[in-house]
């Protein structure tokens, strides 16, 4: 069995000593559980530990395979310059996963801006690991493969966790699977990031998947969920459970904690020993056919305006066809009956100019968003459809949607407001409130309301004015508020 163990690690630099200078003792779970999973490493006597940290060099679209000798990293940045960590990267091991990665279509590979230097959610694991090695006297340790995550699907980061799994096999490597990653970072208003309603939630959804080794839980996760409890481990757990494909496993919780705000939390997947391939621990097709339903449910779930927004975005990118906005719309509120007064609120809506944004997502990641501010067509319901193909076709942050993208796209349509000045910061609210960011040469930046991530009035502000290359420690700003109401 090519992959010997599988563990999730946090990675809080204050869990070294040099950093931590006591605070450490407030981890004292952690600390005990990373300890143990140190000796039972050294126990296993992997030849390859391979390790996913959110720290990695990170792309939207790439998942980066780090390549080269090998590297090494301190806590400086975090006041502890000594020791120096050294990992020894295995080279093979690293090119036959990029080149199996391409052969299956797959982002993944040794491209992109190779850093010389490991990342702290690298280097939390390897100071337990390399002390529990030394304290048993192993010999060398083993060598590394680090792998970042990236803004693709849960899909394609459990596909490179299979690749792991298969490059394991061909090469005939004993190897460790360590997947670092915190969990939410937004478990107590004192914290260093605050509190977020979501973060417990997603603690506790995370904790019963991993207790249970459902890799389904992990690949479903809620994406809005995930993003409001700011989590860092996710994607990495996703490769993680792609690296145990097919394997019937003994799970167990070592520990989890949260004292700082922060989720720690440290599992096991230990392969349950069976050689034959457990087909019911296959995943990648049951995502698949989750998605789909789930697709297929919120399609039809969908209000009329966001109906005729798929309807025109559709229409343009398979066949570059431009609909009749009221056509489409009867079709749609026939298909959808619903009472009489209902219809002739959204008749009379659709009729009136209004600005709107329409926004795009795929696996719970933004893939296009265009509005206006004030209203561009005669009237909604052309609004919506010009602005749903721009969002498709002209976002200057992502390249154009294909027409097999079309299946998997969230849509989100935002009526705006007529904006209005605002003297005082106290009169934003963030969860109310878009805002728009003017300098005195035009330059503008928007942000809507209500978004993940965005919590305080300060962060709001300062997301729109670098939106608009606008600099407001140093340029005079013309804040405008509105409300939007959300269509989904």
């Amino acid at each position: 069995m090519p992959v010997l163990c599988a563990y999730t690690v946090p990675h809080p630099p204050l869990a070294v000593p040099g950093v931590g200078r006591g605070r450490e003792e407030g981890i004292s779970s952690t600390l005990a559980a990373y300890r143990q999973v140190g000796r039972e490493v050294a126990e296993l006597h992997p030849e390859v530990i391979v390790i996913s940290s959110p720290h990695a060099p990170m792309y939207r679209d790439y998942l980066q395979i780090s390549s080269g000798k090998g590297a090494t990293g301190t806590f400086s940045q975090f006041g502890c310059p000594r020791p120096v960590y050294k990992a020894k990267y295995d080279q093979e091991f690293a090119e036959a996963l990029a080149k199996a990665a391409e052969a299956q279509g797959l982002a993944a590979g040794l491209e992109g801006r190779q850093v010389a230097d490991l990342d702290h959610g690298t280097l939390v694991p390897l100071h337990f690991l390399q002390a529990a090695w030394d304290e048993a006297r192993e010999g060398r340790f083993p060598k590394i493969v680090r792998i970042g995550l990236s803004g693709l699907s849960p899909l394609e980061h459990y596909r490179l966790g299979q690749l792991v799994q298969h490059v394991a096999a061909e090469l005939g490597r004993r190897v460790v699977y360590v997947a670092s990653g915190d969990c939410s970072h937004k478990l107590a208003e004192d914290g260093p990031y605050g509190f977020a309603p979501e973060a417990p939630k997603f603690e506790r959804d995370l904790e019963e998947w991993l207790a249970n080794a459902d890799f389904l839980g992990l690949l479903t996760c809620d994406p809005e969920l995930a993003e409001r409890a700011a989590e860092c481990g996710l994607r990495s757990f996703q490769i993680m459970a792609g690296a145990l494909d097919a394997t019937s496993v003994e799970p167990e919780i070592l520990s989890h904690e949260g004292p700082f705000g922060v989720g720690y939390l440290v599992s096991r997947m230990r392969p349950a020993g069976v050689e034959r391939a457990d087909d019911s621990r296959r995943f990648a097709a049951r995502y698949e056919g989750a998605q789909a339903e789930a697709q297929a449910a919120r399609v039809a779930s969908e209000g009329a305006l966001c109906a005729l927004a798929r309807a025109s975005l559709c229409a343009y990118v398979r066949d570059r066809v431009r609909i009749e906005p009221g056509e489409a719309l009867e079709t749609i509120l026939e298909e959808r009956g619903g009472d009489a007064e209902e219809r002739a609120r959204l008749e009379e809506l659709l009729a009136t100019p209004h600005a709107c944004f329409v926004s795009l997502k795929k696996h719970g990641e933004l893939r296009g968003c265009i509005g206006t501010l004030a209203p561009a067509r005669a009237d909604l319901a052309h609004e919506i459809c010009a602005n749903a193909i721009s969002a498709a076709t002209a976002d200057p942050r992502f390249p154009h949607v294909r027409a097999d993208e079309l299946g998997q796209l969230v849509l989100d349509v935002d009526v705006l407001s007529e904006p209005e000045p605002v003297d005082f910061l106290t009169d934003l609210d963030p969860a109310v409130y878009g805002v728009i960011v003017s300098a005195a040469d035009g330059r503008r930046g928007v942000l809507l309301p209500d978004l993940a991530g965005v919590d305080t009035i300060e962060e709001q502000v300062a997301i729109a004015a670098r939106k608009g290359g606008i600099d407001p420690a140093h340029e005079r700003l013309f804040i405008q508020r509105f409300t939007v109401e959300r269509h989904l």
